[in-house]
């Protein structure tokens, strides 16, 4: 963060009012009039039955999907105004996406430093120091010269995850991170989103993981038909929902 953006004051990192995203002139309404915040330091999981609008909503925070209408305000500018620099935007919230789309034919380290090197401006050097120990981090620092095709599906995503550090952003968003993983997999990422929970990366995560959401998650965000059914603590939503179409659920996935 620069310090422009330190002088701003905001009541929330990310705050969604009524936001709507409507096809075939508003008869499918993917998100219809969602409303949310997310605060510094907090872990918010996304959950629900497919086609609820998880994705959608999660995409649109960084205008990957572009809504209808509504209102985003990230760290106190509405980014649907026009003007706004959407790359510049980006550069601050990290996305890592289902399927990981590393470049297949560069290298895990080459893969970290491309955008640092090209965005930030940083020197090759310095933003190999940071991937480095990045890597270190999760286990994989002599993967470092590896191909995506030489790694497993954890391991890959585990890469996608430490890229999006590489860009030091004020939120991590993820889209289903373990869903296309194998089982056994699954843990081995789960494991790196939670030291980033304890280490206070602010998150906002879709997943099918209810023990994620249950255990790591500040909030959890329960969504159907396009809309927040429910949006509380996590003993609120798993020990005592008190919404019908919330145990419905629960009774399906757990």
């Amino acid at each position: 963060m620069n310090a422009d953006d330190q002088n701003k004051t905001y009541s929330h990192l990310i705050e969604v009012n009524n936001l709507k995203k409507h096809y075939n002139r508003g008869e499918i309404k993917a998100l219809d009039g969602v409303s949310t915040t997310i605060d510094k330091g907090e872990v918010l999981a996304i959950i629900g039955p497919s086609g609820s609008g998880k994705s959608t909503f999660l995409r649109s925070l960084n205008l990957l999907e572009r809504p209808t209408s509504g209102e985003i305000l990230f760290e106190g500018i509405n980014i649907l105004s026009p003007g706004v620099d959407i790359n510049k935007l980006r550069m601050k919230m990290g996305m890592v996406f289902q399927h990981f789309n590393l470049f297949p034919h560069l290298s895990v380290l080459d893969n970290m430093t491309i955008a640092p090197v090209k965005l930030l401006n940083k020197t090759k050097e310095e933003a190999e120091v940071d991937a480095m120990e990045l890597l270190e981090k999760v286990a994989l620092l002599d993967r470092a010269y590896a191909y995506p095709s030489q790694l497993s599906g954890g391991q890959k995503q585990r890469i996608a995850i430490v890229r999006a550090l590489c860009m030091h952003p004020d939120v991590l968003l993820f889209d289903e991170p373990t869903s296309a993983l194998d089982p056994e997999m699954v843990g081995e990422v789960l494991d790196v989103m939670k030291a980033l929970a304890k280490d206070g990366m602010t998150m906002a995560v879709v997943t099918h993981e209810m023990g994620f959401a249950r255990e790591v998650a500040s909030r959890v965000m329960f969504m159907a038909d396009g809309r927040v059914i429910l949006d509380d603590t996590p003993d609120a939503v798993f020990n005592n929902p008190d919404n019908e179409r919330l145990r419905s659920f629960l009774a399906k996935v757990l």
